[in-house]
């Protein structure tokens, strides 16, 4: 047991005063004088000793009773678990759950909302000099956690807390929290955990897992669950863009999954596709509880330029997750730069380009020599016609790594050597050797096979049940074979490639194992080469990103270009501009402001650069919750060995918290007694006056 105000202890002391009254009160006794002692021997024995023992009794209920009201003004509690100290400061963490899955909305409002007027209702339990820290599990990024004695500042901080796409785990918050009571000199130290603790959250991995019980010595731990509602959660895990290649007026293609998180079976929900905010087609569909579907939409590209696309749902209890983002970009121009050493090896592909086979297409030309001045940035795709000099190694790999596109065919001068560094720099297979002869139509080499689920592939034919495509005679060629980091688009009988394709950072690079001029092959001559090489352009000038591949909170690398800076376009629409010069690396950005869902677009001027869409994390879709007994086994994972106290809601939370820090007071059970006593006091007073009254008039 330990007294709250011990200060008043010091009234015990008024106990004495009793026993002194007593002492002095047989010290005033008068003599009286009698003539006989006929009297006394006629006095009960036994009534004097009762007057006595009464008396005793009296002196003993009297200082009890002090005693009892001393105490009790001296606030007597037992301690449950690690008490603190009612004069020591506290420094208090207060970790608020503002990952998406708060967003639910139950009888009073948003789980977040309930836990922010939770949290500044909690701030009446604290005094000045008091510390408190503000940890929400997602942190913007210029967040700094620091502990404050204002709670002006800190009730504006909690009021400032938003619901944020990205996904962090309590294991991340707990770090944070403990490196802040670590640092702490005062004495009393809690943390406050505001959540829904919805299942997963507590980490992602064990391997990340570590011994946190030296950061939280002697700390009390609170926990208000928020969870109170039977979510109804349907969610867009994924949505996918078949199509790969872009042509204005021709079906696009896109795949989605969508899961029922819920704990019953959902009724038809609309699901939407949304192409630049239009809605282009919909349909309906049913889940039972826990399944997952594939839905495909097809509609007609009509639009040009940067095209977003988004799968949408109805409303539900969790809205956050009912859209998921794809973008794609669309050329209104394609831009070409054409690059060759000889004329006369381009003189069929100058044929297909000049023949409008490709809508809206802007050709430009020049030697392979004039490649360092040109500026690759500014073009769609560049179709190469013999390797470059080495001063042009570099700037067509930084044109790659922007996400350019490359169409590569041996020149008729080409040097192998020279082909071989050139694909080294691009990190692609080296070819082996030249196979042939030119102008040789002895045992000329055939094509295997094509691979007709590529992209070159889609829309190509009208009957799809007739694919055959007739071999061009291939008299020269260059053997490649694209291994595992390739594509074998269209195979030769010896299973090297006649055209595949290979990833140089995040553009793309196509390689024709020939020179399409007829010393090397037939193949101008076929009906198929103009679609093919059609399909190549169009292929490498359609931009993309794979969906899935960027999460909320997730880093995203952005190639630069010559420029100082460069301008961010955030999903709704808000600009920010970079200086690249503060950059330590000035080849590429690391971005990591990703808190949002939706498109992300970088611009050099007014040239878009690069763009991606971000998505949010399907494990926050989760409405299974863990219990506080999973929580004190995740806290034993990492060490930690405390008591935690779980705060309802419908019961007054300052006095739990207070019942929780100093132990249950029992101040009230010293005043009954104290009562009690004086009844008990007033009944032997009044018997022994009446005893002493019966002596005297005997």
């Amino acid at each position: 047991m330990t007294f709250l105000n011990p200060a008043i202890l010091f009234g015990l002391l008024a106990a004495s005063i009793p026993i002194i009254l007593h002492f002095l009160n047989l010290r005033k006794l008068k003599k009286v004088e009698f003539s006989t002692l006929i009297f006394l021997k006629e006095l009960q024995k036994t009534k004097i000793r009762k007057i006595k023992l009464k008396q005793w009794l009296l002196l003993l209920l009297r200082v009890l009773i002090i005693l009892l009201l001393v105490i009790a003004f001296a606030r007597p509690a037992v301690k449950t678990g690690i008490s603190g100290s009612s004069a020591a400061k506290t420094t208090a963490v207060f970790i608020i759950d503002n990952t998406f899955s708060m967003s639910i909305v139950g009888n009073d409002g948003s789980y977040l909302n309930k836990a922010k007027k939770i949290a500044s209702e909690l701030l009446s339990n604290f005094q000045s000099g008091d510390e408190i820290a503000i940890v929400p599990l997602v942190l913007e990024n210029n967040y700094t956690v620091k502990p404050k004695s204002d709670f002006n500042v800190v009730k504006k901080e909690i009021e400032s807390i938003q619901i944020s796409g990205v996904r962090k785990t309590l294991n991340d918050a707990l770090i944070k929290s403990g490196k802040v009571l670590y640092d702490s000199k005062n004495f009393n130290k809690e943390v406050y955990l505001l959540t829904d603790l919805q299942s997963g959250s507590f980490y992602n991995r064990e391997s990340e897992l570590s011994d946190l019980s030296g950061l939280f010595q002697n700390s009390r731990f609170f926990v208000v669950d928020l969870q109170k509602k039977s979510a109804v959660n349907l969610g867009v895990d994924s949505i996918r863009l078949n199509t790969q290649i872009f042509e204005k007026n021709k079906p696009l293609n896109f795949q989605a999954s969508i899961k029922n998180y819920s704990g019953t079976n959902s009724g038809n929900t609309v699901v939407s596709l949304f192409i630049n905010s239009k809605r282009s087609a919909q349909q309906s569909i049913t889940l039972n509880s826990g399944e997952l579907k594939q839905i495909f939409f097809e509609t007609t590209l009509s639009d040009t330029g940067l095209v977003n696309a988004s799968v949408e749902l109805e409303d539900d209890d969790l809205s956050y997750d009912n859209k998921r983002f794809t973008s794609f970009y669309v050329p209104d121009k394609i831009k070409l730069l054409l690059l060759y050493n000889s004329y006369d090896d381009v003189k069929f592909i100058r044929m297909v380009l000049n023949s409008q086979t490709i809508n809206s297409l802007q050709v430009t030309e020049a030697n392979v020599s004039q490649l360092p001045s040109q500026m690759l940035q500014q073009y769609d795709a560049v179709v190469l016609v013999g390797p470059p000099g080495a001063n042009g190694f570099d700037q067509l790999k930084n044109y790659c790594n922007g996400g350019g596109g490359v169409l590569f065919f041996p020149g008729s001068s080409s040097d192998l050597n020279l082909i071989r560094n050139f694909f080294r720099v691009l990190e692609l297979p080296l070819p082996e050797n030249f196979v042939g002869k030119k102008n040789s139509a002895d045992s000329p080499a055939q094509f295997d096979k094509a691979d007709f689920n590529h992209p070159f592939f889609a829309n190509l034919f009208e009957d799809k049940s007739k694919t055959n495509i007739e071999s061009p005679d291939v008299y020269y060629y260059m053997k490649i074979n694209p291994g595992i980091g390739g594509k074998n688009i269209i195979s030769m009988f010896d299973k090297s490639a006649l055209l595949s394709e290979y990833k140089s950072g995040s553009g793309k690079v196509l390689v024709f194992n020939m020179l399409p001029v007829l010393s090397w092959t037939n193949f101008p001559l076929k009906s198929f080469f103009p679609a093919l090489l059609s399909k190549s352009i169009l292929y490498l000038s359609s931009h993309f990103k794979e969906e899935g591949n960027s999460i909320c909170g997730e880093e995203l690398f952005i190639n630069l270009p010559a420029s100082r800076q460069i301008k961010v376009v955030y999903p709704d629409d808000i600009s920010e501009f970079i200086n690249t010069d503060s950059l330590q690396n000035k080849n590429y950005l690391r971005f990591n402001n990703t808190a949002q869902t939706g498109t992300y677009k970088f611009h050099m001027g007014n040239r878009l650069i690069d763009f991606y869409s971000v998505n949010h994390d399907p494990n926050e879709s989760i409405t299974d919750y863990y219990s506080i007994s999973d929580l004190e086994n995740f806290f034993e994972k990492i060490g930690l060995d405390v008591s935690i106290k779980t705060l309802e809601e419908d019961r007054n939370i300052s006095e739990q918290i207070y019942n929780s820090r100093f132990g249950t007071e029992l101040w009230k059970y010293f005043i009954i007694a104290a009562l009690f006593f004086a009844l008990i006091e007033m009944f032997v007073a009044k018997s022994s006056r009446k005893d002493v009254e019966q002596i005297k008039n005997q």
